[in-house]
């Protein structure tokens, strides 16, 4: 059973690599607007827990459950449509078409699924404004920062208006200064928004803009307000 009012739900998840479990039993939950910060070490599972939740891979064990729907349940393209409309990425070192300008880069989600390309570009551009980076809409990655383009990332994950946005170490590369800014606008942008955001990190100054924490060690849950899952 989905926690009541909940988006995106797991139960008794289990993900193992040849003998070594990444996963054992995890329970996870978000409701719409929340921030959770998943914590831990290098190797205790967290990528694996936030792979499984986006239906990027499937857990060997358990179920897991956005809306009234099962992602467990569904089949590759089932899955891949999902990623495409509902859901939004952030990776660590943002991921962006190197043949692309930022402005371009933005509006992909939006081509692939159909909007006309004045149409994309206008609502890209909204997106490049809000993350203040506007100015480059123009440039390709390799032409701007870091900091720009982890901005840039964010607007392209947040240009559908997804439900759900998984961060993945999205400041990984980047300074404390570029990284708390990065933070700000994506964690601001979602909750007006009402999206739920996945923020894998292992750093405390990173979870601190959550609203809630779990650490991951030795493939359990711990959630920082409840207690051992």
């Amino acid at each position: 059973m989905t926690p009541e009012g909940s988006l995106l739900a797991a139960e008794g998840l289990g993900k193992a690599y040849g003998p070594t479990p990444a996963l054992d039993g995890v329970e996870f939950s978000i409701h719409p607007g929340e921030v959770v910060a998943v914590m831990g070490p290098s190797g205790s599972g967290k990528s694996t827990l936030l792979h499984c939740l986006a239906g990027i891979i499937a857990p060997d064990s358990g179920t897991v459950r956005y809306g009234e729907r099962e992602l467990t349940a569904m089949n590759d393209a089932q899955r891949s449509a999902l990623r495409r409309t509902d859901f939004g990425f952030v990776f660590q070192f943002g991921q962006l078409v190197p043949e692309l300008t930022a402005l371009e880069n933005v509006a992909l989600p939006l081509r692939l699924n159909g909007t006309k390309r004045k149409e994309a570009e206008r609502q890209a551009r909204t997106w490049l404004e809000r993350l203040e980076v506007d100015d480059i809409r123009d440039k390709r990655p390799g032409e701007v920062s870091g900091g720009q383009g982890q901005r840039v990332a964010v607007a392209r994950a947040l240009v559908n208006r997804p439900r759900v946005v998984f961060a993945d170490e999205p400041t990984g590369a980047l300074d404390s200064l570029n990284g708390e800014r990065v933070l700000t606008l994506l964690t601001d942008a979602a909750r007006d928004t009402r999206a739920a955001v996945v923020l894998v990190t292992h750093e405390s100054r990173v979870a601190a803009y959550s609203d809630r924490e779990i650490v991951v060690r030795d493939g359990k849950v711990k959630d920082m307000l409840a207690g051992l899952v």
